[in-house]
């Protein structure tokens, strides 16, 4: 790892106004919904809606936003490299969690049984 990548984040003042700029949609979005309180239901909602999807695009035009949807392109291109067991192979591997998860539990509850006898029967003579 010594010549590990250098990942520099370069901000810039418009980048930072956009983000601010999704941030009032947002608080903006809600506050619509709780200010339009005597309108139908319906236009709340689509306002609420309208004005988060403006926040999102606008959320996406930074470089933040560019930054999250490269991770989400290259997390999509990963998944389609993953080789997936077969039907067999999953039904047998969760088969195993399961005889592990009884046997594990059937130990720790014979455990606690054990350490319960020898302190309050023998240790400390209590009957239940």
């Amino acid at each position: 790892m010594a010549n590990a990548p250098q990942i520099e984040t370069i901000s810039t003042g418009a980048d930072k106004a956009k983000l601010a700029a999704a941030g009032v949609l947002v608080v903006a979005a809600v506050g619509a919904f709780y200010a339009l309180a005597s309108q139908d239901l319906w236009l709340r909602v689509v306002t609420l809606l309208a004005l988060l999807a403006l926040a999102v695009a606008v959320f996406f035009t930074s470089e933040n936003g560019k930054a999250l949807i490269a991770f989400g392109r290259d997390a999509a291109r990963e998944i389609r490299k993953v080789v997936w067991p077969t039907r067999k192979e999953a039904m047998q591997m969760t088969g195993y969690v399961f005889a592990f998860v009884f046997f594990m539990a059937l130990f720790l509850w014979l455990t606690d049984k054990t350490l319960e006898w020898v302190l309050y029967d023998l240790v400390l003579g209590w009957r239940h």
